[in-house]
């Protein structure tokens, strides 16, 4: 089974068994921080993405 397979299978249930090990893992108060941490990190990543597409488009 590939990666893609692999994903599609996770029901709802192993969905909830996951928030749940990350809930007890890292707590309530550090949910938020992680969040915000990886909103900013997609943030930069889209950034970049239309710098370089301004670049090419600069070259062309």
């Amino acid at each position: 089974m590939n990666a893609l397979g692999i994903f599609l299978a996770i029901g709802p249930w192993q969905i909830a068994v996951i928030v749940v090990i990350v809930l007890l893992l890292f707590g309530g108060k550090k949910i938020p921080e992680l969040m915000r941490g990886l909103g900013s990190g997609i943030k930069e990543f889209k950034d970049a993405s239309r710098e370089d597409d301004k670049l090419e488009e600069k070259q062309e």
